[in-house]
């Protein structure tokens, strides 16, 4: 049973690539300093999988202690790289946070595996693509600069990623280009769990919509759109998560495109913030109430991406639409209201 690392994986995303790589054979092993999750999704995976996944608590950041890590778990078969600071208005008023986590627990990383075989996949974002000039966006699509310092370290940590494969012959790395990500596991028992103030769009919508939010605010109503809100393509956090396991797996049989791939993770369908909404109010018969604000700094206006190497090369595709999406981050909301875990 190959035992594959998983940084941030008491986070969104994390928690949910833990117990798909628990359904497909391997077993995690979480590394999180607990800076942005919560210690007790470690029990709420066990609920779901029926294991408590191997749980190690520090910062990447610290170089002393990857290094000790790595020494001490030499077999390691893989990597899944989530750590990072990811909220795109904060990164603008507060850059050298994201500068600082993001860069030195990726590099962290690589200096402490340099010289193993290891196959690495790293969490990208299709903010790589900055505003693009054709939709849906593909991986070809020019990387433009970045219109947040979050989508900065993105872009420069591919480029380091690329840099590294190109010079050590060890390393074999995916970096998945995410869409937007939302929803929640089929159980309700884990889920986008935000420290304070929601920086994404649906826990905010939940959470308006249980009561803890007095109203949603919509950034911007006069964008270049049919209904003036932005548009995203949003995808199941679980088609997310087993987009995880699907490169994990094409590193293990040998990537034929080399040592360094990107592909995109979405749907390839975009949806308005006020269509989401929409889709929010018909799978929860919950009318929400929000109001237009004024734009966000570092949104663009319209994205979502051609998903065709994904299906194709990963013979990876998203399963689960928006009805799905939406009903299962109510119903996440409303376990959290009858079992806080706060």
């Amino acid at each position: 049973m190959s035992r594959i690392l998983v940084t941030g994986g008491t986070g969104y995303i994390g928690s949910h690539t833990v117990v798909e790589l628990h359904n497909a054979g391997y077993k995690p092993v979480i590394i999180d300093n607990l800076s942005n999750s919560n210690i007790k999704i470690l029990d709420q995976i066990e609920k779901i999988i029926g294991v408590k996944p191997e749980f190690h608590q520090f910062d990447l950041c610290d170089a002393e202690k990857v290094n000790a890590f790595v020494q001490a778990n030499p077999d390691i078969q893989g990597i899944i790289h989530f750590a990072a600071s990811k909220a795109v208005g904060e990164s603008v008023q507060d850059p050298l946070k994201y500068y600082h986590n993001n860069f030195f627990s990726l590099i962290n990383l690589l200096n402490a595996y340099r010289g193993k075989n290891v196959n690495f996949v790293f969490s990208s974002s299709c903010t790589v693509y900055g505003e693009p000039d054709v939709l849906p966006v593909t991986e070809s699509a020019p990387v433009k600069k970045a219109t947040s310092p979050y989508g900065n370290t993105k872009q420069i940590a591919e480029e380091i990623l690329q840099d590294t494969a190109s010079a050590y012959d060890n390393y074999h790395i995916i970096a998945l280009r995410y869409f937007n990500p939302v929803g929640a596991h089929p159980s309700a028992l884990i889920g986008e769990l935000p420290n304070g103030v929601p920086q994404n769009l649906l826990p905010f919508i939940t959470q308006t919509a249980i009561g803890k939010r007095e109203k949603l605010t919509v950034f911007g109503n006069d964008y270049d759109t049919p209904d003036g809100s932005c548009i995203r393509d949003y995808i199941h956090v679980v088609d997310l998560a087993k987009a995880h396991v699907a490169a994990i797996k094409l590193l293990e049989k040998g990537n034929p495109n080399g040592k360094y791939d990107v592909f995109n993770v979405g749907t390839g369908n975009g949806y308005s913030v006020l269509e989401a909404i929409a889709a929010f109010e018909k799978a929860s018969g919950q009318k929400l109430k929000y109001e237009f604000g004024p734009r966000r700094e570092g949104d663009v206006v319209k994205v979502w991406g051609d998903v065709s190497k994904s299906n194709r090369e990963l013979g990876w595709k998203a399963e689960l639409g928006i009805d799905e999406m939406m009903a299962s981050a109510w119903a996440w909301e409303k376990y959290l209201k009858e079992n806080p875990l706060d």
